[in-house]
């Protein structure tokens, strides 16, 4: 039955497509960017300690124990913090607070395709800049940028989904040439190698950047859904204070964010660990033909080898049907490539057992 009660744009849009979720106690997930481990043994000693007594109260509204946490770790003020259900909720936040309907919202070609749909959602229209062939911001990307007078820009970083890195030096002079805001998706920061990547004491002393971050990748709690800003106080405070949900965190959540990310020692090493597994799957790749784009993430994008007569959707479904899932995009730049999660060892392992017979080749 059609309703006459959607709003225009809202009938008009397409919803966002998640990676495959399946409950299979034998699947081996590598399509949703999930960390290979979980979180840490003093998020497990968190959730222990919940009290069922204490949950007839409502939460601590704007999660004050978090913020000074991740205020301590980024060495900057609780007020340049704002914790969110999730990163996506923070870019709900943001336009919901700082883009006019029917203004323009900035962002790459390829990107995190949530972004164009919340723009949509805001009754905002996106406008994309195309990423040159090496799959980096070109040179006049701030230009077409403010010709286009964009209210708010997101730029993922490392990029998704390719997981390559724009240097931070760049990104602050974009930030510093930019007429609106921008915003630097930093999902995947954890997993950066260089130890002096970090804009987080910039964002808070900025006028115009918010950084988002995610626990959901680096520390292993996707199924948490926690996240939170870092920015200056004259944009935080609009979105903590006017347009956030009320108790927007429950307890709970807001336990095992602090706990989580309090445990820096464990995180680190985690980090570490995905990285050397990425290196490794990435030679195991090449060496099977693939070529993969050097990535910074916990993830590599993969070219399916010019020699296979076997195409990347046909390699996604073959591996499908042996209960291994990895992401397949149909956007034409890159229909001839698979995004892989990095995984365990074994499940690596199992990964490319499977991809030699497909693609035609003795296993390693």
């Amino acid at each position: 039955m059609n309703s006459n009660f959607e709003r225009n744009n809202i009938a008009e849009l397409e919803g966002y497509v998640s990676g495959e979720q399946r409950n299979d106690p034998d699947l081996i997930k590598l399509n949703t960017n999930e960390n290979a481990y979980p979180a840490s043994p003093q998020t497990q000693q968190a959730l222990e300690t919940i009290n069922i007594e204490d949950l007839r109260r409502y939460p601590q509204p704007t999660s004050d124990n978090f913020r000074r946490a991740a205020a301590a770790l980024h060495q900057i003020d609780p007020s340049n913090i704002i914790a969110t259900r999730g990163g996506d909720e923070l870019l709900r936040l943001l336009l919901t607070t700082f883009v006019d309907p029917g203004a323009a919202v900035g962002m790459t070609d390829l990107t995190y395709s949530l972004y164009p749909i919340l723009t949509r959602i805001q009754d905002a229209h996106p406008f994309a800049v195309a990423l040159t062939n090496d799959w980096k911001l070109p040179l006049n990307f701030t230009e077409q940028i403010n010709a286009e007078s964009c209210q708010l820009t997101f730029v993922v970083n490392p990029h998704a989904p390719t997981g390559t890195l724009t240097s931070a030096a760049d990104l602050i002079k974009i930030s510093n040439n930019i007429n609106g805001l921008l915003v630097i998706d930093e999902a995947y920061v954890d997993f950066v190698e260089d130890p002096d990547h970090d804009l987080s004491r910039f964002a808070a002393n900025s006028r115009n950047v918010v950084l988002l971050r995610s626990l959901s990748k680096g520390y292993g709690l996707a199924g948490l859904r926690f996240g939170y800003g870092v920015g200056p106080q004259h944009l935080i405070e609009p979105m903590l204070r006017k347009t956030r949900d009320s108790y927007n965190l429950d307890a709970i959540s807001q336990a095992l964010a602090t706990a989580a990310i309090q445990d820096q020692v464990y995180a680190k090493e985690n980090w570490k660990r995905v990285n050397a597994h990425r290196e490794e799957l990435v030679k195991e790749l090449t060496k099977m033909g693939f070529d993969c784009i050097p990535s910074q993430a916990n993830f590599v994008l993969a070219t399916v080898p010019d020699a296979s007569a076997t195409s990347a959707e046909a390699i996604y479904h073959a591996l499908r049907t042996e209960n291994l899932l990895v992401r397949y995009f149909p956007d034409e730049r890159i229909s001839n490539k698979l995004r892989i999660t990095v995984g365990r060892p074994e499940e690596q392992a199992r990964l490319l057992a499977l991809l030699a017979p497909i693609l035609g080749i003795s296993a390693a």
